[in-house]
């Protein structure tokens, strides 16, 4: 099998080195390994589908893998599988600044697009910690968020068109010049958020908007959670508002241990809030948070680099929490009159099955995306288990939804259940069935 491939790619992109493979199969929490055959890294769509073709002739499975930021195994192989990186589908094509658009390959990273937006006074929006490693094709596959959800949507919504290769080698290439296009079946939209199950994402088509001339950020501080929950549902229905984060009082302590970036401002929550826009939104923030129950004043920062320093505490959470070892990492939506209630009930969940562990809550607020986060959790693989399906039903509990923005994964998969009906499975495998029918794309993500 590795001659077949080598004479589609060329031979210094496959490898079979154990070591290697062995660096590819772990994923990025480092909780989660797998095992696989051989690396491949095609060049471009019609190099991936030789190789879709390759492996289904072989009948070999196959992972797809991007920047590898996923954290539910989503990239991790369990069938000595052909891992099929997109890391040489990078280019970026010129930006239309009259459409505001731009081609990039799946394999193009955040950062590369945000750049690239920049250099022509525009921006892509959206944005995750992770942007120097996840890829768009990546971000497209899970539908991912982020920190600028609240302003601009999900991952799908900045998808003007793509190109796919499907598992029978074809290639779909849906690309239109116009804005509104309802031409038949919506097929891009099927493999946003389909986790690389139905086809391999090549390359996409990506809104790009103006850049705001006036941006304010601000940190406020709360020692009671719904008080803030209450002060982010009325932003997050302002005109201008462009981040809205929650931030758990512990992470910035830990923030500050690590790093010397302490909270700008008091109390167990704090609350990021960003306007931005064509006008001065000074007046709009201090309006919103005249009557919170605030902890203090909040730290405001009106210029480039005071809004740099209120960030640095969101930006860094994922790393410090990392200098534990890797955290048990849960990833869930909730109605926004369920965030308290979650947050004390998981505190206690975990006292019960990890007294060691420091669980650290933070996320978008405005979506009521949340990440939780267990750090110093060290337990056995029965214990962590129990825990584990204890948490997703406790978000079940409190009317959420298990996966949020970091999709289902391997990790994720016995649970789908929590959140979507019978129906909504069979109707799912039946679009599985239909664009994979021997199963061999993605094999561990979503179903069993």
């Amino acid at each position: 099998m590795t001659d077949r491939l080598a004479a589609i790619v060329g031979a210094r992109y496959v490898t079979t080195d154990p070591d290697v493979l062995a660096g590819r199969c772990v994923d990025y929490t480092g909780r989660y390994r797998g095992k696989a055959a051989a690396l491949v890294r095609p060049g471009s769509d019609d190099e991936v589908a030789a190789v879709l073709r390759m492996c289904r002739d072989a009948r070999a499975y196959i992972t797809v893998q991007g920047g590898r930021t996923s954290l539910v195994a989503g990239t991790v192989p369990e069938h000595d599988d052909v891992l099929l990186s997109t890391e040489r589908l990078s280019a970026i094509g010129e930006i239309d600044t009259v459409e505001r658009r731009i081609r990039a390959g799946a394999g193009a990273t955040l950062a590369a697009v945000q750049r690239a937006a920049v250099d022509a006074g525009l921006v892509f929006g959206v944005d995750l910690a992770a942007r120097d490693s996840a890829t768009v094709g990546g971000m497209a596959s899970t539908n991912a968020g982020g920190l600028r959800t609240v302003r601009y949507g999900n991952m799908g919504e900045q998808i003007l068109g793509l190109e796919v290769a499907l598992a029978d080698g074809s290639v779909v290439r849906r690309h239109s010049e116009v804005r509104s296009d309802n031409t038949g079946y919506d097929l891009a939209s099927l493999f946003v958020g389909a986790e690389g199950t139905l086809g391999v994402i090549t390359s996409l088509d990506l809104r790009l908007y103006p850049t705001a001339r006036q941006r304010i950020t601000a940190i406020a501080g709360f020692d009671d959670l719904n008080a803030l929950v209450d002060v982010g549902r009325k932003f997050r229905d302002t005109d201008g508002i462009a981040a809205l984060e929650l931030i758990d009082a512990r992470a910035s302590a830990l923030t500050a241990a690590h790093l010397g970036v302490g909270a700008a401002v008091g109390g167990a929550w704090q609350l990021l809030i960003e306007l931005a826009g064509d006008v001065d939104h000074t007046d709009v923030l201090a309006d919103l948070l005249n009557d919170a129950d605030l902890i203090g004043e909040p730290a405001v920062g009106i210029d480039t680099s005071a809004q740099y320093r209120l960030w640095q505490v969101r930006e860094a959470v994922a790393d410090v929490l990392g200098v534990y070892g890797p955290p048990l990492k849960f990833d869930a939506s909730l109605p926004l009159s369920m965030i308290a209630e979650f947050a004390s009930a998981a505190t206690g969940l975990v006292a019960g099955y990890a007294p060691d562990a420091i669980p650290v809550l933070f996320g978008h607020i405005g979506e009521g995306n949340l990440h939780l986060n267990l750090v110093r959790c060290v337990l056995d693989a029965e214990a962590e288990g129990a825990l584990y399906s204890a948490m997703m039903s406790l978000i079940a509990a409190c009317r959420g939804n298990v996966s949020s923005e970091h999709g289902v994964g391997t990790r994720k998969r016995d649970y789908l259940t929590m959140s979507r009906t019978d129906a909504d499975i069979t109707a799912m495998r039946a679009l599985k069935t239909a664009f994979d029918p021997e199963g061999r794309l993605n094999p561990a993500v979503l179903f069993d």
